[in-house]
């Protein structure tokens, strides 16, 4: 038992024009307390500083080693760095998002008390602004256990830096799907993962924010309609899979046009969010009409929006007008 709470676990970070976040992705790496690390960063083609800010990180830490690729995509990337370590646990992070220091060693202890059949296990996520100030702590899933039915029916796990996971449930569900990416339909390689990994396997939470999960204009998710797109295709399969299911995933679908209908908006991408908007209703419109307060006030807390219409904003949200705090400040 302690020799399997100490177990190497591989750290994978994709890595494609971080210069901005990657120091700060590393430091909240290394301060984890489950200290058996094998970190490693795929530079995915990078052309900015995201190479050499990684490289002084790995002077400082022995844990973290560098492996490059040509510019082939968020799940290639994650599939060769799996693919360099031997380690039995995996667990991956955006090289723009943050951990809280006891993420590994909480989401370890909740595997372990799961035993082989728990393949995965996910935290709640803070929802954090390029500053990496938090604007939300909305997520609070409970889900466990057998979960396949309910992700069908919402991705309740969220994004990729959430997870860790067996090596055998990584390997079962046959890694990340670059295809989707030779399909112009980037961004829900995480929703497929979970998926597959929930056919075979049970899930476990950790329900505290570990995970500063950012929002940005220029991040893969910012493109709303790529993320549609790959939604799509990733319930498609699933459909054709488990037809009993196919409430809960025609259910999912329309929570995620939703979902980047508000992504669109505080992404500045107002067509598409109108775009969105308008088939949410078409789909569900007193859920869409009921669901608007909520949208303008994720938009407002997000503070992703040009400095003149933030300060309107302030001024209209009076209750809002404070910063949030810091996302390493909450959790300490």
């Amino acid at each position: 038992m302690a020799s399997e709470r100490s177990a190497t676990v591989a750290v994978v970070v994709p890595m494609f024009n971080a210069e901005r976040t990657i120091g700060a992705t590393l430091a909240s790496i290394c301060r984890q307390t489950h200290e058996a690390l094998d970190i490693i960063i795929v530079d995915d083609g990078s052309s900015d500083r995201s190479a050499s800010i990684a490289a002084a990180y790995a002077k400082q830490d022995r844990r973290i080693r560098i492996i490059h690729q040509s510019n082939s995509g968020v799940a290639a990337a994650r599939n060769n760095g799996a693919a360099a370590t031997d380690a039995e646990f995996l667990a991956f992070v955006d090289a723009d998002d943050l951990w809280a220091p006891s993420k590994i060693a909480l989401q370890r202890e909740a595997l372990e008390k799961g035993g082989s059949s728990a393949g995965l296990a996910y935290c709640w996520f803070a929802l954090i602004d390029e500053d990496s100030r938090v604007f939300s702590l909305y997520n609070r899933p409970t889900a466990e256990g057998d979960v396949l039915q309910r992700m069908c029916r919402k991705n309740f796990v969220g994004n990729g830096s959430s997870m860790l996971m067996r090596r055998s449930a990584f390997e079962k569900a046959g890694g990340f799907d670059p295809s989707l990416r030779a399909r112009k339909a980037q961004g829900c390689e995480d929703l497929l993962m979970c998926l597959r990994v929930a056919e075979n396997y049970e899930f476990r939470v950790v329900p505290q924010h570990l995970v500063g999960y950012r929002m940005t204009n220029t991040n893969m998710s910012s493109d709303v309609m790529q993320m549609l797109r790959s939604c799509e295709i990733v319930l498609d399969e699933f459909r054709e899979k488990y037809p009993g299911y196919g409430t809960d995933l025609d259910a999912h679908l329309a929570d995620m046009i939703h979902w980047l209908a508000v992504r669109g908006f505080v992404g500045g991408r107002f067509f598409d969010g109108c775009d969105l908007l308008k088939r949410f209703l078409v789909l569900e419109p007193r859920l869409a009409i009921s669901s608007m307060p909520n949208m303008l006030n994720v938009y407002c807390r997000a503070r992703l929006v040009p400095h003149w219409i933030k300060a309107r904003l302030k001024r209209l949200r009076s209750q809002n007008g404070k910063f949030r705090p810091l996302y390493m400040e909450t959790i300490r």
